[in-house]
């Protein structure tokens, strides 16, 4: 008898956790505190881990696999997975409806509308109300099993909940990265001098084909599924937008912008309102799909080699800019990385003056054949990051240069290396003048060391002075030694000896992230800070050790233990000690770790351009101290971060009452937290 009741409480564990997920994730509308969900799901890992025949690889508890998998395995799709053909014209859809009448025989017919997602097609199989397996679309007959990835997305069901359940069932959707979570992944990457991605779809595509579920857990994909493939021993509602409601029903995230209309005319009255939509969305939605709501039509209506025929997608132009590339410079980042950058002739481009875009890796410069000189269509990716969409081939002179990478690095010259998992060049010479500029500038940053003072044009004398070599050698200025630099007076040398001095006392997990170690950002230092007393502890982890950390996955893990393997690295934090900086955990810090702060538990939406952080530094910061970033405006923020320029988030927040944060408060509130 007991062992059914930790049966059934086993099973109510997993059933509450994964509708809490639903709320979260979906309704972004929590009904319990995050400490409740906590201890729900420390009861059911307890109880896991006591009666293990009780486990299941479909728990809440196995989102996030141990291991990554050797490679994505082959599935073929019970039924084709189609492309939408698109329309760009009233008159098209107007067409579209003819046709459809034509082959149904009927008089009128009634459409629902959806939002057209730009992410990535996904299907997944349910086989007796549980997640087979997950697999990409592919060529549309064959995909690749991405099963592990998936399971990472927690706004996907594991299980079915409503009765009946059917032997077996294929749920449709798209897989899709919202566009400030993109743009703070971007700047991570570049933070960490790794290559950037080209738009919110590459990132989605390249995050679900991971081999390492770890890593895709830390990158926060989203989905919205609104149709099937294979159905076995279940009738389906005969409407699509009653279908919608099934998939809710069933905890399924569906997007709530979808609307039901009588006839075609409706629809197209409706065009200006769906293009007002889409610029609002926080995800890419470049355009809508429109679907025959009856779906005892879609068989009699059928399908071309490619598209169904009771359905068409219906594209809005997005708004761009022609410009001229002037040059194309390559940026050396502080881990060696060399990224391709484009000098535009300036160009206004959605409210703002774009005189640069990343062009990201010399194989998008030659897949796009760009060349100096060139005359490009510029467009905002997302609505944020510019990007060059294509070249204007038509109005070449015959003087544009083709891009030529060179084999030496633009600052040192030393041999540039290519691996083969990524596309991004790389200087490997660590004495690089522009690494070892970039590494100490990360390393004195705000919430780094925070040395107040150091900045480009002051390191730049420093290092032509010859005064330093390494960032250790900053512990070895004088004030007599800094007053013969030009514009630096008595007052101000001993103002940034006062700052050095200052910051041979900061936190552990400050002292991590100015390392600089590769991969390794505000909250995976924090992480380890958490995990770890001392510096010393860090440098003697086990890859396995690092592995057991939440959000630590392989590829960071590897980076941790092969920088501490490192010589110079070795040097530099014997240096550290050698100067006296704090290498070790303070007691303060170690109770800090059990406190909660003004961010603990609370929702917040950034919005606007700030001056001192960038979009990633700020959201990492909040999920530091235990708060959550979220991109969307709704009844359950607790605060708005304003900064330049906020657009309609802020018209949204006061809507709801919202409090606002200016960043000049924000920044308090993290000085506050941090004893400051």
């Amino acid at each position: 008898m007991m062992s059914e009741n930790i049966k059934k409480r086993i099973e109510k564990l997993r059933r509450l956790i994964e509708e809490h997920n639903y709320r979260y994730y979906v309704e972004n509308n929590p009904t319990i505190s995050d400490l409740e969900y906590d201890a729900l799901y420390k009861e059911l890992e307890e109880l896991e881990e006591r009666y293990p025949r009780y486990r299941s690889p479909h728990s809440p508890t196995q989102r996030v696999g141990a291991h990554p998998v050797s490679e994505l395995r082959k599935i073929q799709h019970p039924m084709p997975m189609m492309s939408i053909s698109n329309t760009y014209e009233p008159g098209e859809l107007k067409d579209f409806d003819r046709r459809c009448r034509n082959l149904s025989g009927k008089d009128i017919l009634s459409y629902v509308v959806e939002p057209k997602i730009d992410g990535v097609a996904v299907t997944l199989m349910y086989e007796n109300g549980t997640l087979s397996y997950a697999a990409t679309r592919g060529d549309g007959t064959t995909g690749e099993d991405v099963t592990h990835t998936v399971k990472t997305i927690y706004s996907i069901p594991s299980t079915l909940k409503s009765a009946p359940i059917p032997s077996r069932i294929e749920v449709r959707g798209e897989i899709y990265f919202e566009n400030e979570d993109f743009e703070i992944l971007n700047e991570k990457r570049q933070k960490e001098g790794k290559p950037l991605f080209a738009n919110p779809r590459n990132a989605a595509a390249g995050t679900i084909k991971l081999l390492d579920p770890r890593i895709a857990a830390e990158r926060p994909l989203k989905a919205f599924l609104y149709t099937f493939g294979l159905v076995e021993n279940i009738d389906l509602p005969s409407q699509q937008v009653l279908r919608l409601s099934w998939l809710k029903k069933n905890l399924f995230p569906v997007n709530p912008h979808y609307k039901k209309y009588n006839n075609v005319q409706q629809v197209v009255e409706s065009l200006s309102e769906w293009e007002d939509l889409m610029k609002s969305l926080p995800y890419n939605a470049d355009g809508i799909v429109i679907k025959i709501n009856d779906i005892s039509l879609h068989p009699i209506l059928g399908s071309t080699l490619k598209s169904p025929r009771w359905a068409v997608a219906y594209k809005f132009t997005q708004e761009q800019a022609f410009t001229t590339i002037k040059d194309i410079r390559l940026q050396v980042g502080r881990t060696g990385a060399i990224t391709p950058v484009a000098e535009l002739e300036p160009v206004r481009l959605g409210g703002t003056t774009i005189s640069r875009a990343s062009l990201h890796n010399p194989d998008e410069i030659e897949r796009k054949d760009i060349r100096k000189g060139d005359t490009v269509i510029l467009e905002k990716g997302g609505g944020i990051i510019p990007r060059v969409v294509s070249v204007v081939k038509d109005v070449r002179s015959g003087n544009e240069k083709p891009f030529k990478l060179g084999t030496g690095c633009p600052e040192c010259n030393s041999p540039l290396k290519i691996n083969q998992d990524e596309a991004v060049p790389r200087c490997e010479n660590i004495n690089c003048p522009a690494q070892l500029k970039g590494r100490i500038l990360h390393f004195c940053s705000r919430y780094a060391m925070n040395i107040e003072g150091m900045g480009p044009a002051l390191l730049d004398s420093l290092l032509k002075e010859g005064m330093i070599y390494k960032v250790t050698d900053l512990y070895t200025l004088r004030t007599s030694r800094l007053q013969q630099l030009e514009r630096m007076g008595e007052k101000s040398a001993d103002n940034l000896l006062r700052e050095l001095e200052r910051s041979k006392d900061v936190s552990l997990s400050r002292l991590i992230y100015a390392l600089g170690i590769r991969h390794v950002g505000l909250r995976s230092a924090q992480i380890l800070a958490r995990h770890f007393t001392s510096l010393d502890e860090v440098a003697r982890a086990s890859e396995e050790e690092l592995l057991s950390l939440p959000e630590i996955g392989t590829t960071m893990a590897r980076s941790i233990v092969q920088f501490f393997q490192i010589s110079e690295n070795q040097e530099l934090i014997e240096n550290l000690k050698k100067y006296g900086i704090k290498t070790e955990k303070s007691q303060s810090e170690k109770s800090a770790d059990r406190e909660e702060n003004f961010f603990t538990g609370k929702n917040f939406v950034l919005t606007g351009a700030m001056e001192e952080f960038t979009r990633s530094e700020a959201k990492e910061i909040i999920e530091q101290y235990g708060g959550r970033v979220t991109s969307t405006v709704s009844g359950n923020t607790d605060y708005i971060v304003l900064g330049e320029n906020p657009g309609s988030k802020l018209d949204k927040a006061r809507k709801y009452g919202i409090s606002i944060l200016r960043e000049r408060d924000f920044e308090k509130k993290i000085r506050l937290t941090q004893g400051e």
